[in-house]
């Protein structure tokens, strides 16, 4: 990537969306322009958790003005991530469609994990270099994040359903503050949160770091009250906690330091850092100047390159946790990418490698069965933990692992997604190619594709020199047919 290049990251967070544009420079981003909304649609999900009507329009209404700022932007330098609430939304993909669509970028939905990692490397990038052992603890929404880490490296991640958001609503629904309040609260914070005690115990760590909303919050209140500079601590946290009983509401609330769009959420805010601080033994945190935001600036650079793309390591890592047979998938891989580059036009690098990241997965469910590999396949990469992959690009992937057998029409997939549809017929021609386990020679064979057709041409001799792989190429038409595509084979 170019010095001076420009790049943006939305985030669509439960309690507001931001975004953050920096431009590269010697390796490093310096942000240019941030802007952020508070879009509460944390607050928007109904008893069945369905977004609102009226959640997706004030969504909608901010997607829309961040889409002014970015007009002009290339996608591969625009990243759009969405948390907690889009996560557990029901009618998620009625708001995807319509914002991605506003936005002019696809908004990506990722795990839990996912986020996770991203709000580390956001930290990470924007502390100084240093071999400490890290704790970064993030409080959103409606989901809190763990992270042990150490330099770039971000060594364990959770994710737990508690947030500022969904504990306001829940334990402070009337915006009144009392003791017995903030202890259901805070009682019920810690009941999620114990599990992490395992992983993320005192001896784990040296230095405690809070990003986002609610300790950026909390460190302005506290310096405001004569504290350290982007400090906080379990005394002033204390004092923070007699400071808002005192005020017996969230409207009666008069706090130097705290914005307004913090204080319908601060109760809940509150009520889980204590926990927090309880739980894990924290005695102090600092206030992190990096988050999921610049997190998903830097996941940008990476992605410019094979060779830094920590999907490409997740991938490779699923097929040793899933003892997949590496020199087949590997073979697969090479035939399918072959023909991929014979017939894509115009031809795309990342379609390419998402492509072969199918390929080198499509027998990941082997291990689970043989004769149903493939649905076991698409179950396992719907429902796996995979760093660097947002949620949307899991399914993309899984849909390629099912349909690479099979007839096609029975598949549930967008078929009218030329792109797709190639990947798909790229990667069910090198299975059926590949089917004895060796490398098949494709050098005279040819792929074309044109508007609802493909063409493979194969030699005149071929069919009686491999009559097997001949007569399964002859099922794959058969499999095309009643699709929007037509699949022809022709010896020449």
């Amino acid at each position: 990537m170019q010095n001076g290049t420009l790049l943006a990251a939305v985030d669509l967070g439960s309690n507001s969306f931001r975004l953050e544009i920096g431009r590269f420079e010697h390796g490093h981003i310096q942000r240019v322009e941030y802007l952020k909304e508070t879009v509460r649609q944390g607050n928007g999900l109904d008893e069945n958790r369905n977004l609102t009507q009226e959640a997706m329009e004030r969504g909608w209404a901010c997607l829309a003005r961040f889409a002014e700022r970015l007009a002009g932007f290339p996608r591969e330098h625009v990243r759009a991530v969405a948390t907690q609430t889009l996560r557990e939304a029901r009618n998620r993909e009625e708001f995807l469609t319509r914002g991605s669509a506003l936005l002019g970028y696809p908004i990506d939905v990722v795990s839990g994990v996912e986020e996770a990692r991203l709000i580390y490397q956001g930290v990470a990038h924007m502390l100084p270099q240093s071999d400490e052992r890290r704790l970064v603890v993030d409080i959103g929404g409606r989901s809190t994040e763990f992270i042990l880490g150490q330099q770039f490296s971000a060594n364990a991640v959770a994710s737990y359903r508690v947030g500022s958001v969904a504990w306001s609503s829940r334990y402070f629904p009337d915006g009144a503050f009392t003791p017995q309040a903030f202890l259901a609260a805070e009682i019920a914070a810690k009941a999620v949160l114990d599990e992490a005690l395992s992983v993320f115990q005192r001896n784990a760590w040296e230095v405690a770091y809070g990003s986002s909303g609610t300790a950026g919050a909390v460190g302005d209140i506290l310096t405001a009250m004569g504290g350290p500079k982007g400090l906080i601590t379990r005394a002033g946290l204390n004092a923070l906690y007699e400071k808002l009983l005192r005020a017996q509401s969230a409207d009666r609330v008069r706090m130097e330091g705290l914005k307004e769009d913090r204080r319908a959420v601060i109760g809940g805010g509150i009520s889980v850092l204590r926990a927090v601080f309880d739980l894990l033994e924290i005695e102090e945190m600092q206030v992190a100047q990096g988050a999921l935001r610049q997190g998903a600036l830097y996941d940008l650079l990476d992605r410019e390159q094979p060779e830094t793309d920590l999907r490409t390591a997740t991938v490779n890592a699923l097929m040793q946790r899933f003892a997949v047979d590496t020199a087949h998938a590997e073979r697969v891989a090479a035939t399918a990418c072959a023909l991929f580059r014979q017939a894509a036009a115009p031809y795309s690098e990342r379609a390419e490698r998402k492509l072969e990241w199918a390929a080198k997965l499509h027998e990941v469910g082997c291990r689970i069965s043989h004769s149903d590999y493939h649905r076991h396949g698409a179950y396992i990469l719907d429902n796996t933990d995979a760093a660097g992959f947002a949620l949307p690009e899991l399914h993309r992937l899984g849909i390629l692992v099912l349909g690479q057998r099979g007839k096609v029409r029975k598949l549930e997939a967008d078929l009218s997604d030329a792109s797709f549809a190639l990947q798909l017929i790229c990667l069910r021609l090198a299975v059926a190619l590949c089917h004895a386990r060796r490398a098949p020679d494709i050098t005279e064979m040819q792929l074309r594709m044109e508007p609802g057709t493909f063409t493979l041409k194969i030699p005149s001799r071929w069919p009686q020199a491999f009559p097997q792989s001949a007569h399964l190429l002859q099922e794959e038409m058969v499999a095309w047919q009643k699709t929007p595509w037509e699949l022809r084979v022709l010896a020449d």
